[in-house]
């Protein structure tokens, strides 16, 4: 889930297709098309990494770093984006922010895929429904905004059914809670960055950061046997060419995005956010069979309430916010 951005030699790549619209109405059209495609496919990511077994999660994560390096390093070839890559390169200002999203990320992913070969879907899910909500206190702690009474409101509801969850459950929904919060802070990071990164050249810096880790995590897993050893390639063909795709699975749905970014109002993006999450549930609930204790259920109702009420409110900002017309 990524950003904006700007000029010719470093503009994001965008899917291929027809000229760009120029009417607003086409510009919203494919704009939400682009939208609803990348959170459809975050929202099935689930399925695909249970394609990758009997890889073990931090042998997926290695991979799915070094192959979205290596597939950022084409697309920059074929954009001719690396003149504009290398200057962000040289700039600290920009690397050790990228870096740090990239650790963020990181931990992101692999707590997701970790709860996913775990069997534990809807609790993964639960983490990209409550994220919207951490990402609004984040901007209370860190930036010092001022909320609404509507957005304190879902933050009381969202800890309401953490604790209601965790009760009922006997745990506390750590893998939900630490994807929210990486996943808000890598957002927190970018938003920070501004438009100074474009989308590709962004992603491209951040697993350059942490694809030395990825290597030699590698390495160890392989030479120690620990997470079931490294078994990329020893599998079937079908399991080799779904692990080398990660790469492509990583990075069109962030590209997807930033297309989508520039043509839709925040608002709406808000509101398309929420499809991953539901997907997500529904792979978990419907095909996977994980079970749904009522504690979950009233945990799950609270959080979608809370969720109700923040987009509610946002889109009531959204339209305070409009400039009016100008009357004659």
């Amino acid at each position: 889930m990524t950003d904006d951005r700007a000029r010719a030699s470093s503009a994001p790549v965008e899917p291929a297709g027809p000229a760009r619209p120029s009417g607003p109405a086409e510009r919203a059209g494919s704009g939400l098309a682009y939208a609803v495609s990348a959170y459809g496919l975050w929202g099935v990511l689930p399925i695909f990494f249970l394609l990758m077994s009997p890889s073990g999660p931090f042998e997926i994560v290695s991979w799915r770093i070094l192959f979205s390096l290596a597939f950022c390093l084409v697309l920059l070839a074929v954009t001719r984006g690396f003149p504009a890559f290398l200057a962000l390169l040289r700039q600290g200002r920009v690397v050790a922010p990228m870096a740090l999203a990239g650790v963020l990320i990181v931990v992101n992913w692999t707590t997701f895929i970790v709860a996913t070969l775990a069997g534990h879907v809807v609790e993964a899910a639960l983490g990209y429904f409550i994220n919207p909500i951490v990402t609004v206190l984040l901007a209370v702690v860190v930036l010092r905004e001022r909320l609404r009474p509507a957005q304190w409101a879902a933050i009381g509801l969202s800890a309401v059914a953490v604790v209601v969850i965790a009760l009922g459950t006997g745990g506390v929904p750590w893998a939900s809670l630490i994807m929210a919060f990486s996943f808000g802070a890598y957002g927190l990071v970018k938003k920070q960055m501004g438009g100074r990164v474009d989308a590709v050249s962004g992603l491209t810096l951040e697993t350059l950061a942490v694809a030395p880790v990825a290597a030699v995590a590698l390495v160890v897993i392989a030479a120690t046997g620990v997470d079931g050893g490294v078994v990329f390639g020893s599998v079937s063909l079908l399991h080799t060419l779904t692990v080398i795709s990660s790469g492509v699975v990583t990075a069109v749905p962030l590209l997807l995005f930033a297309a989508a970014a520039r043509r839709l109002p925040l608002a709406t993006i808000g509101l398309t956010q929420y499809l991953a999450p539901v997907l997500q549930f529904v792979v978990g609930v419907v095909l996977l069979h994980e079970q749904m204790p009522t504690s979950r259920w009233v945990g799950f109702a609270i959080v979608w309430v809370a969720l109700v009420v923040l987009t509610v409110d946002m889109v009531s900002a959204s339209r305070r916010a409009r400039p009016r017309p100008a009357v004659a």
